[in-house]
């Protein structure tokens, strides 16, 4: 509900209803069995086929695109006898595809749909009996709104399988279950300052009937995004709409709107018009290649990287099935069914979420609990006890207040690991200011990994570690500054700055049937940030780049609240002499990013038997 000034005035209305969840985490009669480190849990698959065989029908939600086509394929290849009543849904699937697998789900024809969060929303498919999760959902909304796409009868109870990708995952199935016991939910932080928004917004009402300044502007203060909005910054954009501003002044192009005798702002031009009409939205699709059949049927999209990557001739898997690439013109990859099925899978950019605050909360508490030895009723925790005490044996667990940092050497050097268990975008910024701050002390290079629980410092070269980690090197002071300079946020940025341009109609896509290349989108958006950054940096599109990279991207003021908490806790360092079961999955995060070769997993397999044998 939007009230704009007036939300002190509404008033909340919520039934007294009980939704009930039933959160269960799906856990290996042989915890052994359970890898130390992993991200895709594949070797859950019979857990997870005799749910689906024990339910009327089973939505197995995926966090990544390609998780989601691999997890199908394994599922056929373990049951063959599902062929015909699975089915696969994900964003970059052909929409008529799409259409039909919703439809399967609604008549009840369809056993299992393995899907992403294109089923998050949507219509109710009642005949779901069964929801299974795969891996960290990394928030507690995303997980109670999958949840609830079972159980949609009155009173029914809705049922959801947590299914662990590596071992120390486990703690998040005891920390989603508390989180929902306590309706401990994130809450949506409204963007704020969209300049590319409001000035798609003015050219839109210029094309129609015209707008009066005045008028508008008392219109737009009342929403939250432009409650704060200086008068200088409303007539830059007016400014803009009319000549580009300061820049861009001198080219025709950028002339859309003008201003009639009565002060009216109005586009005149049919052109222009035209062209604002085919770009209006603010969503803005990443750079995909149209995946078809010879004969000409869509299939999907995928990625122009993934596409770079193989040959014609060569097979990958898409849509569940191996094709053979036949070759590419302009934006469409033609293929054709082949039998063979040795292939790549696609991956699609962005399929990484960090962990929100509230489940880093939730995870926190419960790691507490097991540092607190046999005082945990979680079957998660209780399950996890001889990880625990390996980890006690290696390290430690932190307790409230602590900060654990492990360090060890091994043939590929000094190895540093910091756990504060605050997602992956915060830990990213925290190491590129740990190893800036460091290499200022003195000159030293550092290979940096990173996950959801903490981040890893490699160097070759030698380090008094206990006397250089301390309070003072985790200061919160000039955060923004240290981010700039260690983060390369000039070409996060630069990507950012992509979207905003095309949204506030300084790129033009392309016609329908005939889009722009993304080289000509991409090199025309960075022409335009470089006149920005070196001629006009008060530029209100550029200054919503850099807002967005730091509070969005790299998530600038929880990386502050954390590096703030951290100076009142005991930091405890603990020389491990080898890798803890803490350790491996930030080991195994950093070789996967360098290697892609089955050794890969066969080397993180030994490291992991290694700390179990002890």
């Amino acid at each position: 509900m939007l009230l704009g000034n007036g939300a002190n005035k509404g008033q909340l209305i919520r039934a007294d209803i009980h939704k009930s969840i039933e959160v269960k985490t799906i856990i290996p009669n042989d915890v052994a069995s359970l890898p130390l480190a992993g991200h895709l849990g594949v070797h859950q698959v019979e857990a997870v086929a005799k749910i689906i065989h024990g339910s009327q029908s089973t939505l197995v939600f995926t966090n990544t695109r390609n998780q989601c086509e691999m997890w199908y394929q394994k599922l056929i290849d373990y049951d063959p006898n599902l062929i015909g009543l699975i089915a696969m849904h994900h964003g970059s699937l052909d929409k008529e595809l799409r259409s039909w697998v919703e439809g399967g789900l609604y008549e009840g024809k369809l056993k299992v749909v393995v899907c992403t969060s294109s089923l998050d929303l949507g219509v109710d498919f009642r005949p779901v009996e069964s929801i299974v999760q795969i891996g960290g959902p990394k928030g507690v909304s995303r997980f109670m709104q999958r949840a609830g796409r079972s159980g949609h009868s009155p009173g029914a109870t809705s049922t959801i399988y947590f299914v662990p990708t590596h071992a120390i995952e486990m703690i998040e199935g005891s920390a989603l279950r508390q989180a929902i016991a306590e309706q401990s939910l994130e809450s949506r932080l409204p963007f704020i300052q969209s300049f590319d928004v409001l000035v798609q917004f003015l050219v839109t009402l210029a094309v129609g009937d015209g707008f009066f300044p005045t008028e508008v502007y008392q219109a737009i203060v009342k929403t939250h995004c432009y409650a704060q909005i200086e008068e200088e910054e409303w007539r830059w954009c007016l400014r803009f709409i009319c000549d580009g501003g300061g820049s861009l002044q001198e080219y025709p192009d950028f002339r859309k709107v003008e201003i009639d005798d009565d002060g009216r702002y109005i586009v005149k031009s049919q052109r222009i018009a035209m062209r604002h009409r085919l770009s209006m939205g603010t969503i803005v699709s990443d750079p995909v290649l149209w995946v078809k059949f010879k004969g000409g049927r869509s299939i999907g999209t995928v990625e122009e990287y993934f596409i770079s990557g193989i040959k014609e001739g060569d097979v990958f898997w898409f849509a569940g099935r191996p094709l053979q690439l036949v070759n590419i013109h302009d934006n469409t990859v033609f293929v054709k069914n082949t039998k063979r099925k040795a292939g790549k899978t696609p991956a699609w950019a962005g399929g990484r979420m960090p962990l929100s605050s509230q489940m880093s909360k939730m995870l926190l508490r419960k790691l507490h609990e097991a540092a607190n030895q046999d005082l945990f009723t979680d079957e998660e925790l209780i399950q996890m006890k001889p990880i625990f005490d390996h980890q006690r044996k290696y390290s430690m667990i932190p307790k409230k207040n602590e900060l654990l940092i492990e360090y060890f050497e091994d043939r590929e050097g000094l190895h540093i690991l910091c756990y504060p268990f605050e997602g992956r975008n915060v830990h990213e910024g925290m190491a590129g200011i740990i190893a800036h701050r460091i290499a200022q002390v003195r000159p030293i290079t550092f290979s940096i990994g990173m996950n959801d629980y903490g981040f890893e410092l490699l160097t070759d070269q030698s380090l008094d570690v206990e006397s250089i980690f301390s309070q003072e090197l985790f200061a919160p002071g000039e955060v923004h500054e240290a981010l700039n300079t260690t983060m390369n946020a000039s070409q996060m940025t630069r990507r950012q700055f992509r979207d905003i341009a095309a949204i506030a109609g300084l790129v033009f896509t392309g016609f329908p049937g005939r889009p722009k290349k993304d080289r000509h989108i991409q090199a025309t958006s960075q022409l335009f940030y470089n006149v920005f950054e070196t001629y006009e940096p008060s530029n209100l599109l550029f200054r919503q780049a850099l807002h967005e990279v730091m509070e969005r991207k790299l998530e600038e003021g929880r990386l502050r609240d954390t590096l703030e908490r951290i100076q009142s806790m005991d930091i405890c360092m603990v020389n491990t002499h080898k890798p803890s079961p803490f350790a491996l999955p930030l080991l195994a995060e950093r070789i996967r990013e360098k290697f892609s070769t089955e050794s890969v997993e066969d080397r993180i397999r030994r490291m992991e038997l290694e700390i179990l044998k002890g």
